[in-house]
């Protein structure tokens, strides 16, 4: 590993930087500004420089506009905001404009206009307006991508006229920040996308073969004397909801506030007070056999807004918060546990970010969530206690990064979990490092980190690492990495960790093409290797080769096929579920293969086939699936997707149960179907309906015989059944039930009124021979649960408040 440090360092002394001379644009100052209404007759855009001559970048690079599609950019700015106006040429028979709700592409033309006020060429700012007025907003790093979960509030308005389409943008100068500099220099980008084709065109151009997209900005200039406004936001709100279960009924009516605020130029709080998570959407419940947890998206808007800081390293899984209970209920004799809260409700929440113009960023976040209680009831005296299972508890994560050279970064990353009273504290340490070249040509990434535990029994201390060196350019490109974990390494307090005590080798390489080719727009082919180890003991535990292949044809469809070879022996140490264990399996063989037909079509369809298989020695397990997804665009206001999938494994063998004595193993057959819709009706860009329904179930049906798991890992077939080695019948149907509809109005930028009726039914039984039918019928039978919630949502800018007090106070 040494050498390869040494080579990156020689590679990054001898790099120079890409001589690159990037396009700029003067922006100049208004004193009326525009109404946003797409009509480009405003003095405003007088005499304004225009940004044109704009250039494909995909499927191909270097295609220049042509006359009937050209796009002219004209750009102007006063005390209050930077208004953009764009006149896009194009037939308007050839104008794909379908409705979508907010930061939904669909299938839709757009422009999209790109900032980077501290031109770091790491930290974009997009806005994007689509022909059907529908906007769209999001942060981009190199490290997170483009995260959508953002929102700011802007005004833009779309106007179609005989020659193509017009957009006209204000972006406040409170959804940016930046440094108060007297002649600044920012990074400025436009996009336009041609859905018909799948083509996107920006006014700077892009080299899709290296670097990340913010480098190719071009420079706003003319920008004088810009005095940040103060950035207070506030999202006072109100909301209700009704629950109806099993003849039992409750209301809940909740007030409460979300504010921003800019401490600094630069830095932003993001607070949550008396938080309301009552429209948050519906985790997809599955059946879980495996040794790991079962993790679920966050669906918690909060959450995922503006948390890009805060994923540095893999550390934060924000589920943690408001998460079930951390502690376990001590039952006496007599007693029975009456209700145990499934999550722990959040008092609080709040956020600081933001990065200062030399590239320094700085992240707090803390939560706070109150103390939970266990109710329990004593069946001899009809007496009730309550015992605490989760105490006060604060999360706080504090994050330093450093950006330089456009495309580098240092870390250090801290979070922790401190629990009051005798209940367990976790705080984990990581420093990171993500460096490549200035050519943007190879890239290193280094990651450490340590966790410690303060536990009823004691202290714990944990430790994790991981390298990767990479070629990151051209059509050829590879990676080399090892990873490491030992076996007190957990991170779960705030973190998700499926396993540790692991030490793992891998390496990749792939072909790509970045200029169509023959039939194809672009193509990929991809191959891997893996060798895995324990770190503790130091022992072999399997290896891995595979592949993938991905494909767009020209004609906008496309497809891809992966497998992956387990070869020779694979000791699993999870699935015995005791330390020190293992299951020996050989051999395991799995392929799919997926289409996806051209959206832009009224009607379209994904579908996919798989399987796997075991090459071992008295084992004919065999396992199938296929999924199949038709999708109807009726008009560019209603979309219909339906989705059906099906998995059937025949001899499966895994952990069943345990004895004194003996682990135990079954051989099972297990079947899973699931069916979803997705509906949406868009009136306009500010009203929608949508409707989501899914129903999953999933049967385990187990031979009767048990196995033993051996000491070698090897499974023995006994003549005991489940029953009379004195285990529960093991069999399981699962299936669960949910509806959504939902209707959602912004009468007001920023502002919301949103409805979301809901119910759910769930079912879990040992009748694992029953058809599908019968076991819906089952299904619909249980009691269901139906809830109505009501919340209603104003967006306040104090600059606002301020004009309108200042405008009382004159008059």
């Amino acid at each position: 590993m040494k050498y390869t440090l040494f080579i990156f360092i020689f590679l990054m002394y001898v790099s120079t930087h890409v001589a690159q001379e990037k396009k700029s644009i003067s922006i100049t100052r208004t004193l009326t500004p525009p109404k946003i209404d797409g009509v480009l007759n405003d003095p405003i855009w007088e005499g304004a420089q225009e940004a044109t001559d704009f250039v494909q970048f995909e499927p191909e690079m270097g295609i220049k506009e042509t006359h009937d599609t050209r796009t002219v950019v004209k750009i102007s700015y006063d005390n209050d905001a930077i208004y953009v106006g764009a006149y896009l040429y194009d037939k308007p028979e050839n104008i794909m404009s379908q409705l979508t709700s907010r930061d939904n592409f669909g299938q839709a033309d757009f422009f999209a206009f790109i900032l980077n006020p501290n031109n770091d060429g790491q930290n974009n700012t997009q806005f994007y307006v689509f022909s059907s007025g529908v906007q769209a907003d999001a942060i981009e790093s190199p490290g997170i991508g483009e995260d959508f979960s953002w929102n700011a509030v802007w005004d833009s308005a779309v106007k179609l006229v005989d020659n193509g389409w017009i957009v006209e943008m204000k972006i406040p100068y409170r959804t940016l920040r930046f440094s108060n500099e007297k002649n600044p220099t920012w990074g400025v980008q436009f996009h336009r996308h041609f859905r018909r084709y799948r083509s996107q065109y920006t006014w700077n151009p892009i080299d899709v073969t290296r670097g990340n997209a913010g480098i190719y900005n071009g420079n706003l200039v003319g920008l004088q004397n810009l005095n940040p406004p103060t950035r207070l936001t506030l999202y006072p709100f109100i909301s209700g909801i009704a629950n109806t279960f099993d003849g039992e009924s409750e209301t809940q009516f909740n007030a409460g506030m979300d504010l921003k605020y800019g401490i600094t130029e630069n830095f932003t709080l993001d607070a949550t007070l008396i938080p309301d998570f009552s429209q948050a959407g519906f985790d997809r419940v599955e059946l879980n056999l495996g040794p790991f947890e079962q993790a679920f998206s966050e669906q918690r808007q909060f959450f995922t807004e503006g948390v890009d800081l805060f994923t540095k390293g893999d550390l934060f899984f924000s589920r943690r918060v408001g998460n079930e209970p951390s502690g376990t209920v001590n039952l006496q004799p007599n007693e029975t546990l009456e209700n145990m809260p499934k999550q722990v409700k959040v008092l609080n929440a709040l956020k600081i970010s933001g990065r200062t113009k030399n590239g320094l960023g700085l992240g707090v976040f803390n939560a706070i969530t109150e103390k939970t209680y266990a109710n329990i009831k004593n069946t001899t005296f009809n007496t009730n206690r309550r015992q605490l299972v989760e105490p006060l508890t604060n999360y706080n994560i504090l994050v330093v990064d450093q950006q330089f050279n456009q495309n580098s970064s240092v870390s250090l990353i801290n979070t922790n979990v401190t629990r009051n009273g005798s209940f367990r504290d976790a705080n984990v340490t990581g420093i990171l490092a993500d460096l490549t070249t200035k050519k943007n040509t190879y890239n290193l990434e280094a990651e450490f980190k340590m966790s410690h535990l303060n536990l009823e029994t004691g202290t714990q201390t944990g430790y994790s690492y991981e390298l990767e060196f990479a070629k990151v350019f051209g059509n050829w490109q590879y990676a080399i990495e090892h990873e490491y974990a030992d076996d007190t390494y957990n991170i779960n307090d705030l973190g998700l960790q499926y396993r540790n005590n692991f030490s793992n080798f891998a390496g990749e390489v792939s072909y790509r093409i970045f200029e169509p080719s023959g039939a194809f727009n672009t193509y990929n082919i991809y191959l891997f290797g893996a060798y895995n180890r324990l770190s503790n003991p130091s022992t072999y535990t399997g290896s891995s080769v595979g592949g993938s292949i991905y494909g767009e044809l020209k004609s906008l469809h496309s497809f891809g096929a992966d497998f992956n070879l387990q070869p020779g022996k694979q000791y699993d140490y999870f699935e015995p579920r005791v330390a020190g264990r293992y299951f020996v399996y050989e051999n395991r063989l799995n392929a799919n293969l997926w289409i996806s037909s051209n959206y832009n079509k009224t009607f379209a369809i994904d579908a996919n086939f798989g399987g796997a298989t075991y090459f071992e020695t008295d084992r004919n397990t065999s396992n199938t699936w296929f999924g199949v997804s038709p999708r109807v665009r009726f008009n560019d206001k209603m979309l219909v997707v339906y989705s059906f999938d099906y998995d059937h494994i025949t001899n499966d063998r895994g952990y069943a149960s345990r004895t004194e004595n003996a682990i135990i193993f079954g051989n099972r057959k297990r079947k899973t179907i699931v069916n979803s819709v997705t509906s949406s009706y868009n009136f306009n860009p500010f009203h929608s309906l949508g409707l989501t329904f899914r129903n999953y179930w999933s049967t385990v049906l187990y031979s009767p015989n048990t196995y033993e798991l051996q000491e070698n890992g090897r499974l023995l077939k006994t003549s005991n059944t489940f029953e009379s080695a004195g285990i529960p019948d093991p069999n399981i149907n699962f299936s669960t039930w949910n509806l959504d509809v939902s209707y959602s109005w912004q009468f007001a930028p920023g502002s919301f009124v949103t409805a979301l009726y809901r119910n759910q039914l769930f079912n879990f039984n040992k009748d694992a021979t029953l058809s599908f039918s019968e076991n819906f019928d089952r299904l619909l039978q249980q009691p269901i649960q139906n809830s109505f919630s009501l919340k209603i949502q104003y967006f306040i800018d104090y600059n606002n408040l301020k004009k309108i007090f200042n405008k009382n106070t004159a008059s």
